[in-house]
């Protein structure tokens, strides 16, 4: 089932060590001071570390604007900024600092202006702008469903908006007025951090005129709109829907143009039933658009998108990375509409590569143990701005020149000059059935040769996602209290191919535990892991799988399910994933046995003896909560040592700062407590891994 990757990471948000700078200026040099003694990361840092992302390049290619979010300790919670760093690296200035959340920061066509979206009063997301040059963020827009995305036209006098639609029927609201019932009827009717959607309000996308503050609705009808791209011309946008009638129960989205004015109808210009994605873009003379596009829509919850590219006017569309089994995007035309620029998933990082336009070879850009990301390329010269992570360095945003990478920002810093990281090495080892995988090992900070350590299989979720050299937070927290961690990425993980990915399809918790238990037997046999002293947890699909692997295999201390589930029987309208379910399992009146077999945990529940803390966020719609109550419930029935943590009003992904911080603690407290110790469940001497399956 597909899970959303970034709940395995949560590379958190933090406050910045520098004081902001005044507008238009450098910040102050830092003042001499005793270098810090290197120490071990402790669980304060992770507010302490900021999350620097979606870097924009100015129209003139000498400043690029980006977002930094910070956690306000006193006030439990985060905070996005835009700031600004110049393409020489030579100064840096923090744009707002209003206490409102800014995101989505984008130039004007004439580079005087920075936009972006912030809510208003009546908190609504609107677009607002700001003058490079200082002085107070004025609001431009007053849409009454909101802007959620937007991208301004070539001539700097409009901008297409994505907004939703408004109830026309809705009052203002009112402390003592009943709220209306939600009434559905759509075959989709959950989402998570939306919660009930009925089909009713959709969004749409609208021309809004800067000078005249109107707007013109550009597409209606019953379906979502997204994405909008504007011709260089300004004349077309181009933009994703489903709009097809299998909508309801499938995944494919596609791609259309439609002219930007009122009454115009959208022309469908993909031309392979697929699952479409951004990024769309016009090449710079307007004649092609690019966009990514899937593969079989079956298997869309293991997607492996590919850059395609069609002409405007009608036509074929040509797939240029047709030999490069691994997922792409980011991608972005160069300056000359000769060669397109985009991010490959590969093995354990993600590199930068380029293509002709044409169709041709793929060239590799980038090289090393790094994760890029975030690719915003300047008509001026060519060259890229991108964010970088490694496993010492969180994101940070990077100038890619003349095919070489330059440092532009410095927020986070500090972890170099105050931290000792774990040791971090890439492994590969082979299961049983002589497939090869790859891994990820990291041991407590100092250790470079490791005897019989207490050991942590830490499991991504997804499953379609990795483990990569990116910094991760999780991992080196953990490594600091002392454990050898080691990251799986198992069959249905990205990074080795299609046939690597899709090979759970329909066939969950069989081969990925294979391949979980393959990287622990490798671990013990290679004197890292102390058999008496494992540990195992993981987030969203880490979750399910921690309780497929207690439910196979006898050996772990200690175990962590995060917003996981087993009874995935019951899983069935209760989250947002009923066309994978469908497509993939089938109905369960129909399919009881294949049901019933991907729920074994649950059935199996009396081989679990190890003890086992369940977590979840209360108003999760992605695996809801009651995954977890379950599995929780069942093993507080025949007595093993269990426990419950719900996190109120959080959706998938933890957000709130002290919640991140107690989830992250809680984690190292229960592995102490059974894992380090080896006082969890018993162990026969000499037993194997059994299968819950059989």
């Amino acid at each position: 089932m597909m899970r959303l990757p970034f709940a395995c990471r949560l590379v958190l948000p933090a406050t910045l060590l520098v004081a902001a700078p005044v507008l238009g200026q450098s910040p102050a040099p830092a003042t001499t001071a005793a270098t810090p003694t290197p120490r071990r990361i402790t669980l304060a840092d992770v507010d302490r570390i900021a999350s620097v992302r979606d870097p924009q390049r100015s129209p003139d290619g000498q400043w690029v604007a980006y977002a930094v979010s910070t956690v306000d300790v006193a006030k439990d919670k985060s905070d996005t900024d835009i700031w600004m760093v110049k393409w020489d690296g030579s100064e840096t200035v923090r744009l707002t600092s209003a206490g409102e959340s800014e995101s989505s920061a984008r130039w004007s066509p004439d580079g005087k202006w920075i936009s972006f979206l912030r809510q208003d009063e009546k908190k609504k997301s609107q677009v607002w702008t700001l003058s490079r040059l200082g002085g107070e963020a004025q609001k431009l827009t007053d849409i009454a469903g909101g802007v959620s995305d937007y991208v301004w036209a070539p001539d700097g006098r409009s901008l297409v908006l994505v907004s939703r639609d408004v109830d026309p029927t809705a009052g203002e609201d009112k402390p003592d007025k009943a709220p209306k019932p939600i009434e559905i009827e759509t075959f989709k009717f959950k989402r998570d951090m939306v919660g009930y959607v009925d089909g009713k309000l959709r969004t749409h996308l609208y021309l809004f005129d800067v000078a005249a503050k109107t707007t013109t609705q550009l597409t209606s009808g019953a379906w979502d709109d997204s994405a909008p791209a504007i011709s260089p011309d300004g004349r077309h946008v181009a933009f994703l829907s489903a709009r097809s009638d299998a909508r309801e129960k499938s995944s494919v989205r596609e791609v259309y143009v439609v002219e930007a004015k009122a009454g115009a109808t959208p022309r469908q210009v993909s031309t392979k039933v697929a699952r479409h994605a951004d990024p769309l873009a016009f090449s710079p003379d307007g004649s092609k658009l690019l966009y990514m596009e899937g593969g079989d829509p079956r298997y869309d919850a293991y997607e492996q998108f590919h850059i395609a590219v069609v002409p405007v006017a009608g036509g074929p569309a040509v797939n240029l990375t047709p030999t490069l089994d691994r997922p792409v995007g980011d991608a972005v035309w160069s300056r000359d509409g000769s060669r397109i620029t985009f991010v490959v998933a590969d093995d354990r990082e993600r590199y930068v590569a380029t293509v002709p336009a044409a169709g041709g070879a793929v060239t590799r850009v980038t090289r090393g143990q790094q994760v890029v990301s975030s690719l915003a390329e300047s008509r001026a010269d060519g060259n890229v701005a991108l964010v970088v992570s490694t496993p010492t360095q969180a994101d940070e945003i990077f100038a890619l020149d003349g095919g070489t990478l330059r440092k532009l920002t410095t927020h986070n810093d500090w972890m170099a000059r105050e931290l000792t990281l774990g040791t971090l090495k890439p492994v590969e080892f082979t299961n049983k059935e002589g497939v090869r995988i790859g891994a990820l090992l990291t041991l407590p900070p100092g250790t470079t040769t490791a005897s019989k350590l207490p050991f942590v299989l830490h499991i991504h979720g997804g499953p379609n996602g990795q483990d990569n050299y990116g910094f991760m937070f999780d991992r080196e927290w953990i490594a600091a209290n002392g454990y050898a961690v080691l990251q799986v990425n198992y069959r249905g993980s990205h990074g080795r191919g299609q046939a690597f990915q899709s090979a759970i399809y329909g066939d969950w918790g069989n081969k990925e535990v294979a391949d979980l238990l393959a990287g622990v037997d490798w671990a013990i046999k290679e004197g890292i892991a102390d058999p008496n002293r494992l540990g195992i947890g993981g987030w969203s699909y880490g979750g399910i799988l921690t309780n497929y692997t207690i439910a196979s295999d006898p050996r772990f201390k200690g175990a962590v399910s995060g917003a996981g589930s087993s009874l995935q029987l019951t899983m069935y309208g209760t989250d947002q994933y009923i066309v994978q379910y469908e497509t993939e399992m089938g109905q369960p009146w129909k399919n009881m046995e294949r049901w019933m077999k991907v729920s074994y945990p649950f059935f199996k529940v009396e081989q679990i003896r190890t003890p086992t803390m369940f977590m979840a966020g209360e108003k999760d719609f992605n695996v809801p909560a009651i995954g977890s109550e379950q599995m929780y419930q069942a093993l507080k029935s025949i007595g093993t040592p269990t426990r419950l943590v719900i996190y109120p009003g959080q959706f998938h992904g933890i957000t709130r700062p002290s919640y991140r911080r107690h989830r992250l603690e809680q984690w190292v407290k229960w592995f102490d407590t059974y894992v380090k110790t080896g006082a969890g469940a018993p162990t026969t001497a000499g037993a194997a891994a059994t299968s819950g399956r059989d």
